[in-house]
This record gives C-alpha cells, structure tokens and sequence, in this order.
C-alpha cells in the first residue's frame, strides 16, 4: 500500500498484469464457496472488495484472459501464468472483487469473517473466531 496516494498495488504471479486499486477497500473476506475453491484450487480464497472502477489494469490487460463462470458473472486470471485476479458477479455487480493474494503488500483492512462456510471444504481445517456465515445465500450468520 503506498499512503501516500491511499493506492494498493498487485500483480500476478509472473509479473505480466500489473493493478492497482484505490482504497479504501468496501471488506475482505474468505469465500469457501464451490466455485472459489475450484477456480482457485484452494480450501477458500480471500477476496478484497472495491467499488467498481476502484480497480486499474496499468500493464498486461492484453494478457488478461475471462471465463464466464456464473450466468451473468465471470472471473479474470493472467493467460500467461494462470493466476486468479478478479471476479465479477451480479449478486455484487456494484463491486470488483480482487484475490488477496494478488497484492504486494497491505491492503487498508483485514479479513472480517468466512462467507459460505456451510460450502466449505471438510478436509481444510478453520480454527480463527472470525464470524462464520453460510446457508443458501452464502452470508447468513451462522450458529
């Protein structure tokens, strides 16, 4: 995070597409839902939502590949490396959700809780006290 142009900067895994999002940034959150963990090969990934046009390609957008992954939703990685950068959904269509793992450095907040962990993977375990939320939404508060 550079403060001094309240701007967070990521990349890809091979360097190819370059972004940077203006914070602040809306939440952060872990998704464990199906399609996250499969587009990611992960337990769950961990999303930072921006509102929409917070977030710039500055280099590479020529490398930047997208699959429709939802009816009227779709998901971006580089086509160089095959990293997992931004989702785009409609439930959410006022937000671009980018992979935190994506980013150099800090972002302004930390992981605030789980979203579908009724979803999640049996196999990962989740031993933090952030709030857990699932149910056929995905973010009903769970017991």
């Amino acid at each position: 995070m550079t403060s001094a142009d309240n701007i967070a900067r990521g990349q890809c895994f091979c360097g190819a597409v370059r972004f940077r999002a203006r914070l602040p940034a809306n939440w952060v959150a872990h998704c464990h839902c199906g399609m996250c963990r499969r587009s990611n090969m992960a337990a769950f990934v961990t999303w930072v939502g921006f509102p929409k046009g917070a977030v710039e390609v500055t280099e590479g957008a020529d490398c930047l590949k997208s699959y429709a992954s939802s009816p009227g939703g779709r998901r971006e990685f580089c086509g160089v490396c095959g990293s997992p950068l931004f989702a785009h959904v409609p439930r959410w269509a006022h937000e671009t959700h980018v992979t935190r793992a994506s980013f150099l450095g800090d972002v302004d907040l930390k992981p605030m809780g789980h979203a579908f962990f009724s979803d999640r993977a049996d196999w990962a375990r989740v031993d933090d006290h952030l709030p857990k939320r699932g149910g056929p939404t995905g973010t009903e508060p769970l017991p």
